[in-house]
């Protein structure tokens, strides 16, 4: 196997996937921190935090770190999420130990400078309204909001403007010192890498991380229920989620198996049935996301108000079929062809790798085995997914829907057509 990986005795764990016919690297460091890990009271600061990384350190403007990596055609990038944070560079092999001379001064040397901290701190607003002003992202922070209620895993990433605006340099420097410690981050790289000589030159680089914490979070504690924003817009935007299963349970897979079956491409029950037989959307789609200690499962769907009475019924009873019925051997084979090719697809790409090998290294606490890995996809059955279909949408749904949503039947209805 390509991948390998080693624990620093700070903590710090190493991965590489080390493909030789590659003339690029993607490096990159992942912390297993993001918005769930937030106090309520500074919701956004995990975003907000992987902004200022990039914004300067004792050594380096906010443009010389942009110019050092463009200047030899490298692409720097970062992301949050609400479980992991990433700060990562695709750059040409030989340019790599500059890549990781700019990730260890932004992550362990950020000044957070007052200038930089007033202008990101209007990016970020203004992200925020281009959100708000984008209904089928907000409905699924309406969604999430109603699923996990009063706790950091149903705020929104981003942030909530009013705290946004009021947001101290202090609270980000606390946030990185309780957090971006060697036990929380995984530095990950995929491409024409040598993990020895890799894992040398972490840990000179990255001797300076602040000290380990046991920092937790919040257990997740789903609630349902429903959501209505009224608002005058073309369509009405709705997502119907339930209680999923947490990554590591070994139904994982069905459920996976299931959320493409339902409404993973235009093959899917759901496409088909809704918007190709009945024309009642435009877009409608379905998948199962997990967190460490919980999932969720979501169908999205986008319709004029004039449908929206028709598409819950439509919806709710493809979900009963699946539950009464074992889903067939051609609907089973597509799908998991689906997943598995979606897996050795993203192999293509060194930033996919490093990405996917380094959240895999947080989740479960080892390398990915990829044989591994698609024959559990192998190993799933008519039978499991039925398993999965019967206890996921037996359970309390919940609804969120924004725009024009008043012929939107009542939830209590909803909930008795699932139950049925």
């Amino acid at each position: 196997m390509s991948t390998k990986v080693t624990t620093l005795d700070s903590g710090l764990r190493v991965i590489t996937d080390t493909v030789p016919e590659m003339e690029t690297v993607a490096v990159g460091v992942w912390a297993d921190v993001g918005t769930r890990h937030e106090d309520l009271k500074h919701n956004g600061v995990a975003h907000m935090v992987e902004h200022m990384m990039f914004n300067g350190t004792p050594t380096r403007t906010s443009l010389q770190i942009a110019e050092a990596v463009e200047d030899v055609g490298g692409q720097i990038n970062a992301y949050t999420s609400r479980e992991i944070t990433a700060y990562y560079i695709h750059i040409l092999k030989n340019d790599m130990p500059m890549a990781m001379d700019i990730l260890s001064d932004i992550l362990q040397r950020p000044t957070f400078p007052d200038h930089e901290l007033e202008k990101e701190r209007g990016v970020i607003l203004q992200e925020i309204g281009m959100t708000n002003d984008t209904p089928d992202d907000m409905v699924f922070d309406y969604y999430q909001e109603t699923a996990y209620p009063n706790q950091a895993l149903g705020a929104p990433i981003l942030g909530r403007e009013e705290i946004i605006e009021n947001m101290k340099k202090d609270t980000l420097y606390e946030y990185v010192h309780r957090f971006y410690t060697p036990n929380k981050l995984v530095i990950s790289a995929a491409g024409k890498v040598d993990h020895d000589s890799f894992v040398k030159t972490a840990q000179e680089m990255f001797a300076h991380l602040p000290k380990n914490t046991n920092e937790t979070y919040e257990p997740a504690k789903y609630g349902g229920g429903e959501m209505r924003v009224e608002k005058d817009l073309e369509q009405a935007h709705v997502v119907l989620g339930f209680k999923g299963i947490r990554r590591d349970d070994p139904d994982f897979f069905s459920a996976s198996v299931l959320g493409t079956v339902l409404g993973g491409g235009m093959s899917s029950r759901l496409f088909q049935e809704v918007r190709e037989k009945r024309g009642l959307v435009y877009s409608i789609y379905s998948s199962h996301s997990a967190y460490h200690d919980d999932g969720q499962f979501e169908i999205y769907a986008g319709t004029g108000p004039e449908s929206l009475n028709k598409l819950i019924p439509v919806t709710c009873m493809e979900l009963v079929k699946i539950m009464q019925t074992p889903i067939s051997e051609a609907e089973l084979n597509r799908a998991k062809a689906q997943l598995k090719a979606g897996i050795l697809m993203s192999r293509e790409s060194m930033l996919s790798r490093s990405n996917r090998q380094a959240k895999y290294l947080i989740n479960y606490n080892r390398a990915p085995d990829i044989k591994q890995i698609i024959g559990l996809v192998d190993n799933v059955t008519p039978e499991s997914v039925q398993r999965m279909a019967q206890k996921i949408f037996a359970g309390k749904p919940t609804l969120a829907a924004f725009g024009p949503v008043k012929e939107l039947e009542a939830y209590e209805k909803i909930h008795e057509r699932l139950a049925a």
